[in-house]
Parts: C-alpha cells; structure tokens; sequence
C-alpha cells in the first residue's frame, strides 16, 4: 500500500515543484538545475561509493560484520538513482543519503524496526556411522564381460 501511495504522490510532488520553481526562475534556469544536480550527484555518488566499496574490503578482510558498509552502499546506490531520476524532490532525497550521518541515522532507523532470522542449510550436522574396521566403503558396478566391445590398442601402448 505504501508503495503504491509513493509511486503517485511523487510524481505529483515532483510535477508541483517544477511548476512552481519554473515560475519562479524560469524554463532554462530550472532545467540547468536538473542537468546540473544530475551530473554532480552522478560525480558524488561516485566519490562515495568507492569509499563505501573500501570500508566493505576492509571489514571482510578484517572479518568483521559487513552489513554496516552493505547498507551504506545500498543507500548510496538509492541515491544516485535517486539523484539521475529528474526532479527536485526526488534530488533532495538523494543529497540528503550522500551524507554519511543521515545514512547512519537511517541505518539506524532502520535497524530499530528489523526483525533478523538465521538460518542454516542442511538443519544440523552430518549422520557419521561408528567406525569399523572391517568395513570399506566404496561404490562399484557390474561389467558383464559378454556386453563389452572388444578392445582396440589405443596407441599409447607397445602391441
């Protein structure tokens, strides 16, 4: 329900926005600042996301948790599509996830509201039968000598 609601009030956010800047500075002043927002997020996001791709590194590494830098990197992510998508609204929002304090906030946030599961494959350890010496195991199957084709030399060996 809630993304249904964001998909319609966006645009409408967005269409009410560029009606109103454009009225106030104009056409070509308002589509500079579209153009300009774009190419300059695009550099942020950028900038940001390798930083955010070294601390990832770093805490694998390290083998600590990395579900901080994933997040941050998720986030940015949101940003620069949020930053590409034309728009001040829209561009508003992903100025605000460039900045590492509102990212952790909503890390935060977020965290405060989630709900982790573990889980594991298999469902617990491996059957091991006792140990016995007078038993080997192995795979086989029957060759009916009757059922095989006579065999050529391969070449490899003296006739």
């Amino acid at each position: 329900m809630w993304l249904l609601i964001a998909f319609i009030a966006v645009p409408l956010i967005e269409i009410g926005l560029f009606i109103k800047v454009g009225g106030v500075i104009g056409l070509w002043p308002t589509l500079a600042i579209v153009l300009l927002t774009a190419i300059v997020g695009s550099w942020l996001v950028r900038m940001q996301g390798a930083l955010a791709l070294a601390r990832l590194r770093t805490s694998l590494n390290e083998l600590r948790d990395p579900t901080e830098p994933i997040a941050h990197g998720a986030m940015i992510l949101l940003a620069g599509a949020l930053l590409l998508t034309p728009g001040f609204f829209t561009d508003a929002i992903g100025i605000l996830l460039l900045i590492p304090p509102v990212r952790s906030a909503v890390l935060r946030y977020l965290a405060a509201r989630v709900r982790v599961e573990r889980f594991t494959v298999g469902g617990g350890p491996p059957r091991q039968e006792p140990y016995r010496p007078d038993v080997i195991d192995g795979e086989f199957y029957e060759v009916d000598p009757e059922d095989t084709p006579p065999r050529r030399p391969s070449g490899w060996t003296r006739h």
